[in-house]
């Protein structure tokens, strides 16, 4: 039986508000898989003027109308000046973003800590929410990637993403 408030068969998963950690690790776990493997990159996006972005659309694989946009953006004169990113885009209502993979051309700061020119990941909670803050506010420090390629890699293995081959990790884990 479909729902009509979301579109969904009522026997799959469904995601709706508000917001609460389970329901952003649910949309985490998803297999999702890139439907426009060879997107291109375009020059200076409005909102980035300097940069290049390469914009993706996926779906997720067990649930088709679930969609999602992922990105990849990196200045063109500083290269440790890059982001990707993942954002889920419900059927109904606002486009919400899951998580970035910032590169270390800047510090970020908020109510736990302070990144000074690192990379680091913001992932989106209930607690970012509650204090009124964007869902992404939050984010930690990694060392798991230095290139706009090495955070796709990682974008890609945190949150389940196929479909782009040749994507290459900065560090790859040595298996022992």
């Amino acid at each position: 039986m479909r729902d009509m408030a979301t579109g969904h068969d009522s026997t799959s998963i469904t995601i709706s508000q508000p917001y609460t950690d389970e329901k952003f690790e649910d949309l985490r776990r998803m297999g999702k898989q890139i439907k426009n493997p060879g997107a291109r990159w375009g020059e200076r996006p409005k909102s980035h003027i300097g940069h290049k972005q390469r914009n993706f659309k996926a779906v997720a694989i067990d649930v088709p109308d679930f969609n999602f946009g992922v990105y990849m953006r990196q200045n063109t004169d500083v290269e440790e000046d890059f982001s990707c990113g993942i954002e889920y885009r419900p059927l109904a209502g606002s486009a919400i973003v899951l998580a970035r993979y910032n590169g270390p051309s800047h510090w970020h700061r908020d109510a736990d800590r302070v990144i000074d020119r690192r990379p680091h990941i913001h992932r989106a909670s209930e607690r970012a929410i509650s204090m009124g803050k964007k869902p992404d506010w939050f984010a930690e420090e990694t060392d798991r990637f230095d290139t706009v390629e090495g955070a796709l890699a990682c974008l890609m293995e945190d949150y389940f993403l196929t479909g782009i081959s040749g994507v290459e990790h900065d560090h790859p884990r040595l298996d022992i």
